[in-house]
């Protein structure tokens, strides 16, 4: 009974509402109930120890002369909400004033040393529930206080108004059939909400879970946020207040927004690996084709000449020149190629990368190293061509903007991923670079890692410099 009090807020709005010596009594055994925290500090004790002692020493009134008062002078008092003032009915025995109040068909003695402290106690509650349920009635959502017992048994003190809205039950329904709560939750998330519950009511902390709940009654799943704050009584009962709302349109708009995401991802992966095959089909043609007919083309040059007559030198100097404008084309058909579908690439990520990184420190004359745990690691095709775009990237964007003086290349691997690190020691990324409309690279490379289910990172060095890493799952 006693905890049954503790745990009403009606009561515990009451107790806290006091600054004076206020004791709360079953009206018929006259045991302490609960007792204003300036009882407990006064006699440096918790409710507990305060029930271990005599009701004289507590009130300095003994039983018999408080039963004697209590049945001739007193009047049952309700309390109810809203309360009012004259609602209930003070009586002065000795230095005490007494008003005998009933909630829940039981009576109870209110104590304290002067009405007017009463009265303002009272007051202050009436203003707090006012207050308290104008706050509910306007708050989207199931306000709520629910208890475990030591047994483990769940019994909700408080339900409002949403509770039909939410979970499709009525208030009284839920009241008297508790276990409903836990009937119509999702299994799989009862499981996180029970290993949750067990953790704030040994830490009481803050209790925050998502779930699904079955409404029978429309045929529907909705997903449900909860939170609330737990307090823990002397008697081992843990109670938790707070709102549960409902969250299934967010839920359904992040499931999408998610699928958007996969297709974008699909679509990206896809989009580069045609872009990748036709390099590869126009590097072929500019080799096979192009290349096959300058051949042809520099095999007639060099029969005319030899047919040429000697006395006509000016014919066969402009026949050397159009030989050297052909081997010129071939050189620029060849780097195109290349740059399109390099060939070293058919030898495996580790000679492409560190084929780049000769070339990139012949072109740019910086410093570049490249270094592997494993010279003859083998890649697929897809990780090979991601791996050296990223780097053919990040190696442009280095030459264009980091005013580096060394750039270094590592390639690892191991039974689980590949990893690359790039580091120079230029000037670094703003980390705003990244945000920029115009960075369409460096989206490129985040896009083609990410094709791959793997992580791409780029962020400013500690002390100078940038540093790039991408991970890729095998």
């Amino acid at each position: 009974m006693a905890q049954s009090l503790k745990n009403n807020i009606l009561l515990d709005t009451l107790m806290h509402g006091i600054s004076d010596h206020a004791f709360l009594l079953h009206a018929d055994s006259l045991k302490l109930v609960a007792a204003s925290q300036s009882v407990c500090n006064a006699l440096s004790s918790d409710l507990e120890g305060l029930q271990k002692q005599s009701l004289e020493s507590l009130v300095e009134v003994n039983e018999e002369e408080l039963t004697a008062f209590v049945s001739s002078h007193m009047v049952m008092s309700k309390l109810v909400s809203p309360l009012k003032d004259d609602n209930i009915h003070y009586y002065r025995l000795k230095h005490l004033n007494i008003a005998r109040i009933q909630v829940e068909e039981t009576p109870y003695l209110f104590a304290v040393k002067a009405v007017g402290d009463a009265s303002k106690a009272l007051t202050q509650f009436d203003e707090n529930d006012t207050r308290f349920k104008v706050l509910v009635k306007n708050t989207p959502g199931l306000v709520f206080e629910f208890r475990i017992d030591p047994e483990g048994q769940i019994s909700f003190d408080y339900l409002s108004e949403g509770c039909k809205a939410l979970l499709g039950l009525e208030i009284d329904e839920l009241k008297e059939t508790p276990n409903k709560f836990f009937d119509i939750m999702n299994k799989d998330d009862f499981a996180v909400f029970e290993e949750r519950l067990k953790v704030s009511a040994a830490d009481l902390s803050m209790l925050n879970w998502e779930g699904r709940f079955w409404i029978e009654a429309w045929n529907d799943t909705k997903w449900v946020n909860l939170r609330c704050s737990p307090r823990k009584y002397n008697s081992g009962v843990v109670e938790w207040s707070g709102i549960m709302t409902n969250i299934t349109q967010s839920k359904h708009e992040k499931a999408e927004l998610e699928r958007s995401r996969e297709r974008l991802a699909e679509l990206s992966a896809h989009l580069n690996k045609v872009k990748e095959e036709e390099r590869s089909r126009i590097a072929r043609e500019i080799h096979d084709d192009l290349g096959g007919n300058l051949t042809v083309v520099k095999m007639g040059l060099d029969a005319l000449i030899k047919k040429l007559p000697a006395d006509q030198q000016a014919l066969v100097e402009k026949t050397q020149e159009l030989k050297k404008v052909i081997d010129q084309t071939f050189d620029t058909a060849h780097r195109i190629s290349g740059d399109l579908r390099p060939n070293i690439l058919e030898l495996g990520v580790v000679a492409a990368l560190d084929w780049q990184a000769k070339e990139f420190e012949k072109q740019m004359e910086i410093p570049c190293t490249f270094v592997t745990n494993e010279l003859e690691a083998e890649s697929t095709t897809d990780q090979a061509t991601t791996l050296f775009r990223v780097c053919q990237e990040a190696m442009s964007n280095i030459a264009k903007y980091a005013k580096a003086s060394r750039v270094d290349v590592a390639l690892l691997f191991s039974p689980e991923d590949i990893k690359m690190y790039i580091t120079d020691d230029g000037i670094g990324i703003d980390p705003s670079d990244v945000m920029k409309p115009n960075a369409f690279g460096l989206r490129g490379m985040e896009e083609r890692v990410a094709a791959l289910q793997g992580k791409f990172s780029i962020e400013r060095a500690p002390e100078r410099g940038t540093n790039i890493t991408v991970i890729l799952p095998n």
